[in-house]
Order: structure tokens, then sequence, then C-alpha cells
């Protein structure tokens, strides 16, 4: 049975404006900061319906004394858990009291004026929901930003989905602000039993809704955590289950069909590209890390359903992203990981083939055999062999990595020049490291193994960075620099997947304040090779804050002009 507790239950006589439903399960260390956002909303006649999917650690007791606290507080605790964000959000909308309604996750926050500003919005027209910009921080290193900028940026309100197709990629239930009225007039409520019930619940209320306000506001703050431990990571962070794949790809299925029944079909190529470079995205990055059992599984669960998606979408994708979808359409793999590890860092492949039919330029070491993969894998729209220099597409891979001297790695760098853009002979190249504003530059020599494959060996002395006064703490990634034509090309120097960190204390120029620095692979996307500096020492604490507090705006200001005077 579903327990209810409130103080307000007895002797609420007048209905709150909002509810905020806030969902928990075994987060006791964190609901405090979660209700606390709620409570200190500028607009103050709320509800907050904190919904327990029968939490086993002390959450109830947490949210029992948050309730007796505020008498705008309400304890609900599920008879049992769900598994689900769904079922605890259902249950809060049965007994939520608001005519408007918001859902937060426990581990996330509101700011302070995100009631304010979509109530506002609802009381300006009769809308069906109110969305705001929602701020992303992550829990590792404090960066802010925003998710999907370019869909918050202005004030609008849109008479429908249709307006905006481009909207479907903000498919968050928490950035919204619902009138009760539309979610009861269409029977619109959480799927239960499913995963990502957030896009299907989205994509209804886009569909459905006859007009809803975007607000520039940031009405959420959602804490990430990227590199949390697999048992800890948020289901969106699980993409290493099979099981992750299965409930996406449901859901994805589910939306179709409702997109189908509901009159909404026109939308169905725009839903489908928000999969591709979205959805598919966000495992394409992990597909060079998978062993062949994982990504044999993945290709039998995930290309069925792209074998039905509308061709449009593909073609509005960059070809690199297109041809990982038709290498693991074609179950190729090897070649998966290799085409994946280039994603968004325009990173050749190792070796392309032309058709001497039709001159044609395909990716891999074979004309394709079929029609869709031939249209899929051709690189000749590209232009590799006539695409200004500082563009050309090259590969630097770290064949060998081991410790040097001191603070030293000794790498063995192989290029891969597909389009034989580099002439004949040893090529000149550089790394190029910047842990502060001067660079550490370092220059070898990459000879020729055979056509379009160069080699070389360099020495990282990570004494010789130059950091600054305060020191560094940080991570940065070196790049690879290649002379051609008289100009410069800047490419990511990647790293074996997997090799042990490497790690040595480096005195900071005289040893005022030294620090640990590690060479490590950076263990996510395209793999580059890592160097993470900590500074370390009794000095490390009392230099960095001093540094960091008199380091003001003033006196940078004056700082600048002083050494322009000095010049």
């Amino acid at each position: 049975m579903t327990t209810v507790q409130s103080p307000a239950r007895s002797t609420a006589v007048t209905t709150p404006d909002v509810t905020v439903t806030v969902i928990v399960h075994n987060d006791a260390e964190r609901l405090p900061r979660a209700v606390a956002s709620v409570l200190r909303q500028t607009h103050t006649d709320i509800e907050v319906v904190i919904s327990d999917d029968h939490s086993t650690d002390a959450t109830p007791d947490v949210a029992r004394r948050l309730a007796a606290r505020d008498p705008r507080v309400v304890y609900l605790r599920l008879p049992e858990n769900s598994g689900g964000c769904s079922a605890p959000r259902n249950r809060a909308l049965e007994i939520a009291r608001a005519p408007y309604l918001m859902f937060l996750d426990s581990d996330d926050e509101l700011p302070e004026r995100a009631v304010e500003v979509l109530l506002a919005a609802h009381r300006e027209r009769d809308l069906d929901f109110a969305m705001g910009a929602v701020h992303r921080v992550r829990v590792d290193n404090g960066r802010r930003t925003t998710w999907m900028p370019h869909l918050v940026a202005e004030r609008r309100t849109l008479d429908g989905i249709e307006a905006d197709p481009r909207l479907l990629f903000e498919h968050l239930a928490t950035s919204k602000m619902y009138a009760r009225a539309f979610l009861d007039r269409h029977g619109l409520r959480f799927p239960e039993g499913i995963h990502y019930e957030d896009q299907l619940f989205s994509a209804q209320a886009y569909c459905l809704a006859r007009a809803f306000t975007v607000v520039p506001d940031p009405v959420y703050r959602w804490y990430v955590a990227p590199y949390a431990a697999s048992e800890a990571a948020s289901i969106s962070n699980q993409r290493h289950k099979l099981s992750n794949v299965r409930d996406r790809v449901h859901v994805q299925r589910l939306i179709d069909a409702f997109l189908a029944g509901s009159g909404h079909g026109s939308l169905r190529e725009d839903k489908d590209f928000k999969f591709l470079k979205h959805d598919f995205r966000m495992y394409a990055g992990d597909l060079p890390y998978r062993d062949d059992a994982w990504l044999a599984s993945f290709a039998d669960l995930m290309a069925p359903y792209l074998d039905t998606l509308a061709p449009g979408a593909f073609a509005r994708l960059p070809r690199a992203e297109r041809v990982v979808l038709q290498l693991v359409r074609d179950r190729r793999l090897d070649d998966v990981r290799e085409a994946a590890r280039g994603l968004g860092h325009d990173v050749a492949p190792r070796r392309t083939t032309t058709d001497p039919a039709d001159g044609r330029t395909y990716w891999g070491r074979e004309v394709p055999r079929s029609e869709p993969a031939r249209s899929e894998l051709d690189l000749t729209d590209l232009d590799l062999d006539t695409r200004p220099f500082f563009t050309a597409l090259f590969r630097h891979e770290i064949t060998e990595i081991a410790r040097g001297p001191g603070a030293s790695v000794d790498l063995t760098v192989r290029t891969y020049d597909p389009a034989l853009r580099l002439p004949v002979g040893p090529q000149r190249a550089t790394l190029h490291l910047a842990p502060g504003r001067r660079r550490l530059t370092v220059a070898f020599r990459l000879s020729p193994v055979r056509p379009g494959v160069f080699e070389g060996r360099v020495r990282l002395d990570l004494t010789s960075a130059r950091l600054p006064v305060q020191g560094f703490e940080g991570v940065r990634h070196p790049v690879l620099r290649l002379r051609g034509q008289g100009r410069t090309h800047t490419g990511v120097l990647l790293a074996p997947l997997s090799f042990p960190p490497l790690t040595a204390r480096v005195p900071y120029h005289g040893g005022t304040t030294p620090h640990r620095v590690t060479a490590e692979p950076e263990g996510h996307d395209p793999g580059r090779l890592q160097i993470r500096w900590q500074p370390v020492g009794s000095t490390a604490a009392v230099v960095r804050p001093a540094v960091r507090r008199l380091a003001t705006p003033r006196v940078k200001r004056a700082a600048r002009l002083a050494a322009a005077v000095l010049r």
C-alpha cells in the first residue's frame, strides 16, 4: 500500500500553484539538496511531493524529516520498487493538488527562479506546457554547459511541434512545467516498466500540445557524472549493458508507433535523425572499447532497427557517422572500432580503396559489394586528395608507449596518409602540449614505411613544460602537427586503448611547487593520449589558493598592462 505523510494534509485549505515531484531511490545523501532547491524558489506557493521508489537506505528517514520541517512537503512511499522513474512520477501525479506540475530527480536541482519563470509563461498564455534551459554540471570538474543551447536561445511560443521539429532533441521531461488539465485531457502518463520513458513521454507531449512556450532562462540544473562506476551510473550512462541498447531501441519503436497512430508520420524523418545523431551517437564513441561478442550482439540489436529508418535521416549526417552506421549494419566489427575512433576529430581511415571502374573512393580495404554500402562508404565527395592541407585527413596512432628516463615518455607514432598528401620521404613532425599558456613543442621525424604510412619515435619530456606561477591542475591531450604546401595541419594523437598509466613526480622550476604528472589513455571516445597534472607537496595547498584569490579580473588586467609597458 502506498503511504503518504505530511502535516499539510490535514490543515491545508488552499491549492498550491505548482506541484514539484522529486523522485528518489536510495539517495538519502542528495535528496535534501534537491528538496532545498525547490523550497527556496522565488515563487513560494508550491507543493513538494517526495516520491520514494521504495528505498532501502536512509532515504525514508530523511524524507520524513524534510516533510516534518515544512508543511509544503509531502512524503510518498511506493510499496515496492518499480525499477524506473515512471511509477514514482505517476503515483505522485495521483495526489498532486496543483494545476501545474514539474518533475525533479533527487540528484539534481532547480535554479531559484525556475518555478517563477515557467509559471509566468503559463499565465501569459493558455499553454499546455512551458520549457526552459537546462544547465549541465559535470560533477568531476564542475564545468557548466547548456543542454541543447540552440533550441532554447530565444523566447518563443509554438503552435505545435511541427513548427520546429528540432525540439525532439530536447526530450527531458524535467525541463518543463505541464498544465495538469493537458495531461488529464489526453491521459498522458509516464510509461511504466521501461527505461528512457522521458523520450516517449516527451514525444507524446510535443505532438499532443496545441501550444507551448520556450524560455531561455535556466529552469533545471542537471548534475552529470560521466565516468561514474557502472553500479552507480545513471541509466543513460549504462551504455556498456546490452539491455540498455535493447531498452533504447524498444522505446524508439514505441515512439514510431505513436507517430504513425496519432497522425504525425510527417515527423518520422526528424525523429529518426534525432535517434541517429543523439542516441546512436552516444554508443558510437564507446564502440572501440567493446569486444567482438559485445559488438556482434550490439549489431544484432541495432541493425534491424536501423533498416527501418527514413533514408533522409541518414543523408543529414556527416559522412564519418554514416560510415560507422553502415559498418554496424554490415557487421564489420574490426572496421567499426577503427571508424568510431575518428568521430568528431576528422581522423582518416588507415586505408581507402579506389574503384578502377568508376574512380570513386571508398572507406576501407576493398570496394563495397552492396549498393547501400557503396553509397554510405563512398568518400569521393570529401575530396581527400585535393582539399586544403590544413583540413587534410590523417590518422596518428601511438603503436608503442614506454617510460623514459626521469619524467619522460617514449612514443612510437604511426601516421596514416590514405590520400597520399605527404611527399615521398621523411617528414618533419612536432608534438604540441600546452598545460599553461606556453606550449611544449617536440620535433621528430616520421620515416616512410610504405606508401601512405609513416612511423617515428619521439621522447616527450614532461619536465620541460612551462607551467603558470601557481602551477597547473588538469588534463591536456598532445596534438601532432605537420607542414605541407605552406600550411600547418593539426591532428589528434590516438593512444593504445589501454596501457598502465605512467606517473612521475616533476619539480617545478626549482621545486617550489612539485607536480605529479601521469600519461594515461583517455579511456573514452577516440582514446587520445592524455597527460594529467596534479600539484603536490605542502606549497600546493598554500601557493595555489593564494594565487587564485589574487587572480581577479582587475589584477589580471593590471598585470597585462604592466607587461605591455615593459616590452
